[in-house]
């Protein structure tokens, strides 16, 4: 796009272009903020506060350990752990050792992890003890040499890490069998490390800080190479969206911030750990989300300002009986990504809590942040909003021209946050790059006179019915504002007739809703090619982790 529209709707204070090269590297950001923040809580988890100053001694003998091993610069150290304060310690003790973090989903099979393992070249892992039985299944076909072993008690003192460690291990039963004898436990690595010498290791701006694998919907799961200087862009970039509305805290209020959503996924990591890094904040470290009375309860201990969740995790919350248990009322940044954010949602939660969501969108490959709804809104745009400072955006056709204004095309971004390319796939890096350096998404978007972009779906989830094209997410945003409807998703199903025809699934909130209810309503509301062929209804929806719907599985059943 030739000019970039969207700059006129910026809010009152953020501008077109920020200083991206603050930092030389990663590690400069956060041995900053440990000097800067050193007496103030880095992270709050399960009671237990870690100060900026225990997390630079804790991550610096963890990067001393590390490169007593023999790992040299630029090795791949995987990390598979919830949320627990050894993961930010960990990724701090990587990279200042200057290695190379390859976060690992930790519900992964053994097959998945081999596959990452495998690629990225890892040549040692942190693991929590609760997922060790799926390391033993696949380590012998993997370069790892180095198994540090973790228990979520580990950081919590004597008293409650053995009793904590007592419930997971022989209460929930949650730490399955596992022989791993040359595993080396997380504490005995920091004992060893604090007594070791520690090597500083200058990092670079175009040093690869992070392999974030995507998800593998689109096939073979890829490891986006992100440098230092991605993420710090990227985390920059994100400081400066917000800035209009948390300017507005008092300069002795530390910011607090809630990281609900896994580490290992690119959103938490960069705009839920890096960010709170840089802003000096404090960080809520939430090791399972799924439970919602046991985050609304850790909430309510806290003065929130950033909320950062997926659309399925805000509504879980706003429906839960203890969400007035918590106090919303500093909240100044409720961020919605990982997934479109519904109208429904975003309005009942504009009334409840004052905040208003701003859907933004990225990929791993993006760092993940690219476009925002600005944070100084109220109303639902049932947009990705702006490209933010430092970032263009274009839409293309197949042939990869830019097409017509107000024509859907796929989205293309440029900006200092766009990964290298993708790990020893050059192959795979040329397909998704331009020639003039935009990244192409596989989303297809329009935008509207005002700058702000809508989505109206991956290329492969379109649904092709006779000919006309419908969008899964329009449909699922219409029936989510059914009364009686908690969440729905709807994929393509083959058809005699039509080609394609829509499968709508339901997740019922009022168990009186009938087939014959989600009908009518979808008479109502959607023209006819649009309407389902098939209703199912289910108690919940497949999803990722992070709160993505798994279309694929609901096409396979």
């Amino acid at each position: 796009m030739t000019q970039r529209i969207w700059l006129e709707s910026y809010p009152a204070g953020v501008p077109a272009e920020i200083d991206v090269d603050v930092y030389g590297s990663l590690v400069d950001l956060m041995e900053t903020s440990f000097r800067k923040n050193a007496s103030a809580v880095a992270y709050s988890f399960m009671g237990q506060d870690v100060s900026y100053a225990q997390t630079d001694s804790l991550s610096q003998a963890f990067a001393a350990y590390l490169q007593s091993l023999g790992l040299v610069r630029g090795d791949r150290v995987a990390i598979m752990m919830p949320n627990v304060p050894q993961y930010p310690v960990a990724v701090a003790g990587i990279l200042r050792a200057g290695l190379v973090v390859v976060n690992v989903n930790p519900l992964y099979t053994p097959r998945e992890l081999e596959h990452q393992l495998k690629d990225s070249g890892a040549r040692a892992i942190v693991i929590i003890e609760n997922f060790a039985a799926t390391l033993e299944k696949c380590l012998a076909a993997t370069a790892v040499k180095h198994v540090v072993l973790c228990a979520m008690g580990d950081q919590l003192g004597l008293i409650k890490s053995v009793l904590v460690n007592y419930v997971v291990r022989n209460v929930k039963k949650l730490v399955p069998p596992f022989e791993l004898p040359a595993a080396v436990r997380f504490n005995q690595a920091l004992a060893r490390g604090a007594k070791l010498p520690f090597t500083r290791v200058a990092s670079k701006p175009n040093d690869v800080a992070v392999l974030q694998y995507t998800g593998g919907t689109t096939g073979v799961s890829k490891g986006a190479v992100l440098l230092h200087r991605n993420l710090i862009a990227n985390v920059l970039q994100s400081e400066a969206w917000n800035a209009p509305v948390m300017g507005q805290l008092p300069a002795d209020v530390q910011p607090v911030s809630v990281c609900a959503l896994p580490l290992y996924h690119i959103f938490a990591f960069t705009i839920g750990m890096m960010l709170s890094l840089r802003l000096g904040g404090k960080l809520v470290l939430i090791p399972n989300p799924r439970d919602i009375a046991a985050v609304l309860k850790e909430l309510s201990k806290h003065s929130i300002h950033i909320l950062p969740a997926v659309n399925t995790l805000f509504n879980a919350l706003l429906n839960h009986p203890d969400f007035e248990s918590v106090d919303w009322s500093q909240l100044k940044v409720s961020l919605g990504g990982g997934t479109a954010v519904q109208s429904a949602v975003a309005q009942h939660w504009f009334e409840k809590t004052g905040c208003p969501i701003c859907e933004g969108y990225g990929l791993s490959e993006t760092s993940p942040s690219a476009s925002c709804n600005p944070v100084t809104g109220t109303e639902y745009t049932a947009s990705i909003g702006l490209p933010l400072p430092n970032t263009e955006f274009k839409l293309l056709d197949d042939q990869g021209r830019e097409v017509a204004t107000g024509q859907p095309g796929e989205i293309a971004i440029k900006g200092p946050q766009v990964m290298a390319g993708y790990w020893q796939r050059p192959d795979e890096t040329a397909k998704a790059m331009t020639a003039d350096g935009f990244f192409k998404t596989g989303d297809i978007g329009v935008v509207d006179a005002r700058g702000y972009f809508k989505i109206v779906d991956r290329k492969k989830d379109m649904i092709l019915v006779s000919g006309f094209n419908v969008f899964p997410s329009e449909l699922e945003d219409v029936v989510g504002q059914m009364p009686g409807v908690s969440e729905c998703a709807c994929v393509g199903v083959n058809d005699a007739k039509s080609g394609e025809a829509v499968k709508l699934v339901v997740v019922r909130k009022d168990p009186a809703l009938s087939e014959a209810d989600v009908r009518a309503y979808c008479r109502e509301n959607l023209t006819g090619y649009k309407q389902p062929r098939v209703v199912e209804f289910r108690d919940e929806l497949p999803k990722t982790p992070v709160g993505k719907v798994l279309r694929r599985e609901l096409r396979d059943k």
